[in-house]
């Protein structure tokens, strides 16, 4: 009987490219290797072009947000909802599966875990960034309503609070649930349903990940989906216009803190005397004005068009970072949530480009920033460090997953 794994996420984009990549390097191995994920139209073409089959989750992303918004829910209300909705989904899913790998919020891998638990197989969390992850080494990130407090300086302490603030945030929602499907309940609701063995699908020279005593931590690089597609033509015709120009793109961060992101970072980067490209994204960026120095993109391949361009400006997913980091293109990331300060003090501290301080750029801002982006040593430095990132996250990741469920299954 053919192997079948299910992949679960609920995010944005920077959720379900990677599990596209490793669905793909499954299935290479024979595996089947569906992707659930929220059926909007960017996931669901991104898949479909890519062939790998889509199980809707419960809403799309975009729905949800807008629900949730108007609602007004609470996380802990927020976690109820998507938890019984996201489980309904997944145990439907699951059928016939020897495994389930899952990613995304946190309430969506709690269901993940539930349907394992329930199905006997065996359950992967994974991350894509090493400070997600309980650590002496760092501290983790706050939770809306659970600032770290300010006296509070040691790692393992701050884990420890963090623990408390994840019991009172989804703790009920996940243990009414539990309770509801005839699970028994738990006491440390992120150690259940992250596990002590998670896994890190991140480039190790980028984010290396440290050893502890706490974690068994399987590091397998990134998973990277590779891009075939052309470049349109009207962005051709734009890179052979001129010399290379600057691209800016927020992804799926709407950039609400920040309405003039867009004419703020084209000032800046005439400012430089350079052209500027435009993805426009989740904050729908647009041009300023009718001069031939902009131009604005929809969703295109990155692998392809970061080697042509001279410098990213972004918002520090994962993804872009990697990606960018790959074309040996230096990077100018302004972070606004969760792991982007992580990736932005990261490329920092390797010299392949700049961290913008704080979320709101300003044409200054970004000038200073430039000046280190464009600098001869930060181009040689990325240069340098593209050669050492790994491209082949993706298959190791799909062999030991293999390897280990076979193990498992014996």
């Amino acid at each position: 009987m053919t192997m079948r794994i299910l992949l679960s996420t609920y995010g944005s984009r920077g959720d379900v490219q990677p599990l596209a990549g490793l669905s793909l390097g499954l299935q290479g191995l024979g595996v089947g290797a569906p992707v659930c994920a929220p059926p909007d139209a960017e996931f669901s073409e991104l898949l479909a072009r890519t062939g790998v089959p889509l199980l809707p989750a419960f809403s799309s992303i975009h729905q949800w947000i807008a629900w949730a918004r108007e609602s007004k829910l609470g996380l802990p209300e927020f976690a109820t909802e998507m938890i019984a909705a996201q489980f309904d989904v997944l145990a439907a899913a699951a059928q016939g599966c020897d495994a389930i790998v899952a990613t995304g919020l946190f309430p969506s891998v709690a269901a993940a875990k539930s349907v394992a638990e329930t199905m006997g197989i065996p359950f992967i969390w994974v991350t894509f960034y090493p400070f997600s992850l309980p650590s002496p080494h760092h501290p983790p990130m706050a939770y809306p309503g659970w600032p770290h407090p300010p006296e509070m300086t040691d790692n393992l302490a701050l884990w420890d609070f963090n623990t408390r603030a994840m019991n009172a945030l989804f703790g009920e929602a996940v243990n009414t649930h539990r309770t509801w499907i005839g699970l028994p309940t738990v006491d440390n609701v992120r150690d259940h349903i992250f596990t002590n063995r998670p896994w890190l699908a991140s480039d190790p020279i980028l984010s290396p990940w440290r050893p502890t005593s706490q974690l068994d931590v399987v590091q397998t690089g990134a998973w990277i989906l590779p891009d075939p597609r052309p470049l349109p033509a009207n962005l051709e015709a734009f890179l052979d216009a001129g010399p290379p120009p600057v691209y800016v793109g927020f992804g799926s961060m709407p950039m609400q803190g920040a309405p003039d992101a867009a004419r703020t970072a084209i000032e800046a980067i005439r400012a430089q005397g350079r052209r500027a490209l435009l993805a426009r994204g989740w904050a729908e960026l647009a041009a300023i004005d009718d001069r031939q120095d902009c131009l604005v993109i929809g969703e295109v391949n990155q692998q392809a068009l970061f080697r042509r361009v001279v410098a990213v400006m972004h918002h520090g997913g994962a993804g872009t970072t990697t990606t960018a980091a790959q074309a040996g293109t230096p990077q100018l990331i302004v972070p606004q949530v969760a792991d982007q300060p992580f990736w932005a003090r990261r490329i920092a501290e390797l010299g392949i480009g700049a961290a913008h301080d704080g979320p709101v750029p300003t044409v200054e801002s970004l000038s200073a920033g430039f000046s280190t982006v464009l600098a001869r040593e930060t181009r040689d430095r990325a240069a340098a460090i593209a050669g050492t990132i790994r491209t082949d996250g993706a298959t190791i990741a799909a062999k030991k997953l293999v390897a280990e469920i076979a193990g498992v299954s014996t």
